[in-house]
């Protein structure tokens, strides 16, 4: 981890920073499962970790931190010009809080809900590839007014191996 992203965590507390890591293993086992993703920038900007796909260039920037409206939660956020948190809401509006359309909020406390959570970062890790393949099988020919399964066996297998 770059000096600069360990100094940005250990600014947060100890509950918060330890949710945060976990998000951040995630996003690297996520980055590491999904064919075109390739290696990770680890950087910050706006002053939290963020997770860019330089080298791809598959996906939009992953950012965590806290929300003015959630400070003793952790926030997953991403560009808010594009329709990922409307998407995930639609799909995961029982696992997660949200806010506007830039950030998906995650207890500090409780399980992580890790199959909606990586769900949502290969949509992110994949954003630039605009094609079904590169879409969670679940939200594959999803249409308003007829939602696709919220999380299908196939996408479920695929990011837990069970």
């Amino acid at each position: 981890m770059p000096r600069p992203v360990a100094v940005a965590f250990s600014c947060y507390p100890g509950p918060v920073r330890a949710r945060l890591l976990e998000i951040r293993e995630a996003i690297f086992a996520v980055a590491a499962q999904t064919a075109g993703v390739g290696p990770l920038t680890e950087m910050l900007k706006w002053g939290e970790p963020a997770y860019l796909t330089e080298a791809s260039r598959s996906g939009t920037t992953i950012r965590l931190g806290t929300t003015r409206s959630a400070p003793g939660a952790c926030a997953v956020l991403f560009n808010c010009n594009t329709t990922l948190v409307e998407t995930f809401r639609s799909h995961f509006a029982g696992d997660f809080a949200f806010e506007g359309n830039r950030a998906l909020i995650v207890p500090v406390v409780g399980p992580l809900p890790d199959v909606p959570l990586k769900l949502c970062l290969r949509a992110a890790l994949t954003y630039h590839r605009r094609n079904d393949a590169a879409l969670p099988v679940a939200w594959r020919n999803a249409r308003p007014g007829r939602p696709a399964l919220r999380k299908s066996a196939v996408a479920q297998k695929k990011l837990t191996g069970k």
